[in-house]
């Protein structure tokens, strides 16, 4: 697969609009760094499994989301909760296994839920979130709400993915299908594994699929707006195939070894941050300093995140469970 054309691109709204877009993609991609090294430093336990270069594709979508739209995310899940506005706080005392955590303390890196942000959950099962969203249109549609479902290149090999949109066309429910394709199933090409295009296989089913640039959040955006516009007004689904790539391993233990030659660098030249900086300073004349403005903000953040997340209380272990016999 070829990378997406550069310089090719949806509307940026307003200068405002775009800052707090490239904001967001950095905030997700420092968080992430700051996953990794405090996982390295032994205080997240578990796994991770990092968001690192495809911030443009949950940050494009939940532009375009409404109030009563609800989210199902994957187990590389931190910056789909970022996206919706999730506090980065919570999200990181959760990681950190503190009291304060969004979930307590208690979900881990993989399943975090928000519902008060919208996010239904963020699933550790391949494919789980495809079945997440398309359950939950069956409510959505009786009050004008959208459900999004993200999901990697990997799961559209699952049995949920064809039950799943069958399911979603015949029943007319509103629901967005994002596939996030990073090129790789943990460490598989995904063309050794995938018959044909993956946009075909929505096709086939009647439903309209688009691919786009998953790495310039405009273009996400734009096609998300009109996705997410269709299947409330009509109450159909509707995939997006984003293209994008991870600039970490798989997880934890993986370190990218099986990437081709020059793959990895040719993709950084299409960072989504690279991107947002110089479609903002070529079309809107935006200058140098107001990047350098958020990337202080940023960064003194993140510091904060740190150390009040280390300095947060762990859960008090509640009394053993009682069972009947």
């Amino acid at each position: 697969m070829t990378l997406p054309a550069a310089g090719v691109g949806g509307a940026i709204s307003s200068v405002e609009d775009g800052l707090a877009l490239y904001r967001q993609m950095l905030l997700i991609r420092r968080f992430e760094d700051t996953v990794q090294m405090l996982f390295q430093r032994g205080e997240v336990h578990g796994t991770t499994h990092l968001y690192s270069g495809q911030e443009a594709v949950a940050v494009g979508v939940s532009s375009v989301l409404g109030e009563h739209d609800r989210v199902a995310g994957t187990y590389r899940g931190h910056g789909h909760a970022l996206a919706l506005g999730v506090e980065p706080q919570a999200l990181l005392d959760e990681l950190l296994g503190r009291a304060t955590g969004v979930c307590g303390g208690r979900a881990g890196s993989m399943n975090v839920i928000d519902i008060e942000h919208r996010l239904m959950g963020c699933y550790g099962i391949v494919g789980g979130s495809i079945a997440a969203a398309t359950g939950a249109a069956l409510a959505l549609k009786r009050d004008g709400g959208v459900a999004v479902a993200y999901f990697g290149d990997g799961a559209t090999n699952q049995g949920y993915f064809a039950e799943c949109l069958n399911f979603a066309k015949t029943m007319a429910l509103p629901v967005v299908y994002v596939c996030e394709n990073n090129l790789y199933g943990e460490f598989t090409p995904w063309e050794n594994v995938t018959a044909g295009q993956i946009e075909s296989r929505p096709e086939a089913l009647g439903i309209e699929a688009q691919t786009v640039d998953g790495n310039d959040v405009w273009t996400v955006a734009e096609a998300a707006r009109e996705a997410v516009d269709a299947a409330r007004a009509n109450n159909a689904p509707r995939f997006i195939h984003a293209l994008t790539y991870r600039y970490v391993g798989h997880s934890r233990s993986d370190p990218g070894a099986y990437r081709k030659p020059g793959e990895l660098d040719a993709w950084r030249d299409r960072d989504p941050l690279k991107i947002a900086r110089t479609r903002m300073t070529d079309e809107l004349s935006v200058p140098g300093e107001r990047f350098d403005e958020i990337d202080a903000s940023v960064e003194q953040e993140i510091e904060q995140l740190i150390e009040s997340g280390l300095a947060a209380p762990y859960p008090t272990p509640g009394p053993a469970r009682q069972f009947k016999d």
